[in-house]
């Protein structure tokens, strides 16, 4: 019998479920609201400038290479990767930086340097890192966590008190190094995770491993080339897209979702996906007696940040700034409880600026410089054009500043993206940027589940469910509904 699935959501996981459900023997419709694949990941061009509108970071190479491999590709057959040494510049008050060398042993030295003696346990550390990065990319990441009952094995359990998920990653870096600036190093990367680093499970110092010993990528031509090579795997596959359609409803009989309407038009499936926001999933298309989670369910759960956004074309070449910079003048604390303890607008963020021209000169015109900056704020937050102006000015000052450098007489272009853009051009719940907050109790089979528990058919994929937010989960999380799938109904 020829099975039909529909993909609701072209972005990471929707693209990766499509592509290994066709390859599975699925015929597959891929329904998508916008005009382009992609989602967060898609790239605009602004005034001859080309901007990577959300993920920068390409982190955890191998997870790329798995899904080419599937198809018999590898990511070289569709972009050149670089590199990034030094991975990215942190800059501190008082013109102070440290530039964040590629490789676990440079990493060490420049810290022994920096904190003599902490040579030791900073080897430690990295070697219990490698470990939960090997067990939690091969135990954890490819299990649907649909029950507790998938990690009761010997193997796993076994495993369990090595991966730290009942202290906090802040606590085991703070038993690793004393001095701050090398404690906010080794924070960093949990920024990703969507929670504060005392809230974080030590389980996620596998980022550092990510981060240090597998190294800072960038495809050249932008993040975008990864959409564009899922996209051609997809259409090798047979996919089928249906773009500029958003689902106006999931279609339900006998607690079978029967297909969706777009458009307009129904469109008929044995299964439904929804790569698309869980929460808007739902709240939108369902109605309530087919609603896994309640309003009050999804009210009480912990976010990920949003972001405030500025996508700048200058008219000369910077200096003072690397591929990636992050802006670590102010109280990281502060900022982090404005984002997480008690949501307001921050009275002095920390920033991140991506400068894709230092290293891709395609991407901006000859002689220019294409400069995101991304401003960490908690989810929900409503913005006006005045609260916009506002925070670029404070950011643009602080670089002009730390840079010692003037940007803002060259700005030729100005684009900016928040709240309000996260909610009408990803239906984002609470225009949240990374989903949820990677915490204890939002873990794995804590998290929003991957199969619904009203509609027998119904599954769910992307930052909202398993594995978690960020690319490498996206793509992975793809591929597991599509396993789970396959497996369910593989006899139909």
């Amino acid at each position: 019998m020829l099975k039909k699935a529909i993909v609701i959501g072209a972005g990471f996981s929707g693209l990766s479920a499509a592509a290994c459900l066709a390859q599975k023997g699925f015929t597959v419709q891929l329904i998508e609201k916008n005009s382009y694949a992609g989602g967060r990941a898609h790239q605009r061009t602004i005034g001859g400038f080309n901007f990577d509108m959300g993920p920068s970071f390409y982190w955890m190479p191998e997870v790329f290479e798995n899904f080419y491999n599937r198809f018999g590709h590898t990511a070289s057959d569709f972009y050149t990767l670089k590199k990034l040494d030094p991975s990215y510049r942190v800059q501190f008050s008082n013109y102070e930086y440290i530039d964040m060398p590629s490789g676990i042993e440079q990493v060490i030295k420049l810290f022994e340097s920096i904190e003599p003696g902490c040579a030791h346990k900073l080897t430690k550390f990295f070697k219990d890192a490698e470990y939960k990065y090997k067990i939690g990319m091969g135990e954890f990441v490819h299990k649907p966590s649909l029950s507790v009952f998938e990690f009761v094995d010997l193997r796993v359990l076994s495993s369990l008190f090595r991966m730290q998920l009942f202290t906090s990653i802040s606590k085991e870096i703070r038993k690793t190094v004393t001095h701050p600036r090398l404690r906010q190093l080794l924070e960093f990367p949990v920024l990703f995770l969507g929670a504060k680093p005392a809230d974080t499970p030590a389980l996620y110092s596998l980022m550092n491993y990510a981060d240090i010993a597998l190294g800072t990528w960038y495809p050249m031509g932008g993040m975008v080339k990864v959409v564009e090579a899922m996209k051609k795997i997809c259409d090798e596959q047979g996919v089928q897209f249906l773009f500029n359609s958003p689902v106006e409803k999931i279609v339900i009989k006998d607690n079978i979702a029967t297909g969706v309407i777009a458009g307009g038009e129904e469109h008929y499936a044995h299964v439904v996906v929804s790569s698309a926001d869980y929460h808007h999933t739902e709240q939108a298309l369902l109605s309530p007696e087919y609603r896994t989670y309640n309003s009050s369910y999804w009210n009480k759960r912990k976010m990920a940040p949003s972001c405030l956004m500025y996508y700048l074309g200058i008219s000369k070449k910077l200096v003072n700034l690397l591929h990636h910079t992050l802006f670590f003048d102010e109280d990281f604390d502060r900022h982090a409880s404005e984002i997480y303890d008690h949501p307001v607008w921050p009275s002095a963020p920390l920033f991140y600026t991506s400068c894709t021209s230092i290293t891709d000169e395609m991407s901006a015109p000859r002689g220019c410089e294409n400069l995101v900056i991304l401003i960490p704020v908690a989810a929900g937050l409503k913005d006006d054009s005045r609260i916009r102006e506002k925070y670029f000015n404070v950011v643009i000052d602080r670089m002009e500043k730390l840079t010692n450098q003037s940007i803002r007489e060259h700005i030729a272009v100005k684009y900016s993206f928040a709240y309000d853009d996260f909610v009408s051009e990803y239906n984002s719940f609470k225009g949240n940027a990374y989903g949820l907050a990677n915490t204890l109790m939002q873990t794995a089979f804590l998290k929003p589940s991957m199969k619904s528990r009203k509609i027998n058919n119904l599954y769910f994929a992307g930052q909202l469910t398993v594995p978690g937010p960020g690319v490498p989960p996206s793509i992975i999380s793809g591929q597991v509904v599509a396993e789970l799938i396959d497996k369910e109904y593989k006899y139909l």
